[in-house]
């Protein structure tokens, strides 16, 4: 039987090793590297021969889209599943674009993990049933990659000069944009725009 090896990447210790303790108990899975940053990701799986990244969505260097993004891209034979505890149908859309193989919660159970493992590294597609319904039944996102920037940096609560000098805007184009992404995502202010736009994924 062949055993599928598994970098698992989460910035939390104790997820990392829980997970580790789960899936080393499948005799056809080994994990083979374990790290707490996005950005050590692909460096890590190309040393240790991983054939399946586990990843989660926040973590420090890259989050596990931006991650997916780039074992993709550098290692086209390498597959991605995002485990995440962010359940948000805006996210899974990012992460099916970003190349990832596949999307659960999680509170998955641990066979229905490891069997989602197996078939992302078979090469099929593993995504929460509930999560690619609410996905489908929320809909695009509707904010401009601009939009977004702006909405993500006023989630810090910074004024509009703050967030103007953060992304090169002028004060004046910060407005447009945060005016417009309010009406997009039906809020009264800014701080409910982003709040709206993070719970959906789309910031």
């Amino acid at each position: 039987m062949e055993t599928i090896k598994l970098l698992l990447a989460d910035d939390q210790a104790l997820v990392r090793g829980a997970l580790a303790a789960l899936l080393d108990l499948e005799v056809d899975l080994e994990v083979v590297a374990q790290v707490g940053r996005g950005d050590e990701v692909v460096d890590a799986a190309r040393s240790s021969g991983a054939q399946v990244c586990l990843l989660d969505i926040e973590m420090p260097g890259l989050d596990g889209i931006a991650a997916a993004a780039l074992v993709s891209r550098e290692l086209p034979g390498v597959r991605s599943l995002i485990v995440t505890t962010f359940g948000r149908p805006g996210y899974l859309r990012r992460a099916v674009d970003a190349g990832a193989s596949g999307f659960v919660v999680k509170d998955t159970p641990a066979a229905e993990l490891a069997d989602a493992v197996r078939r992302v590294h078979a090469g099929l597609r593993v995504i929460d049933p509930t999560l690619a319904t609410e996905s489908l039944t929320s809909g695009d996102n509707p904010l401009t990659p601009r939009e977004s920037e702006v909405l993500t940096a006023a989630l810090s609560g910074a004024t509009v000069a703050t967030i103007a000098g953060q992304v090169h805007l002028s004060a004046g184009t910060v407005r447009n944009h945060l005016s417009s992404a309010i009406g997009k995502t039906g809020a009264a202010t800014r701080a409910e725009a982003a709040r709206i736009a993070r719970e959906r994924g789309w910031i």
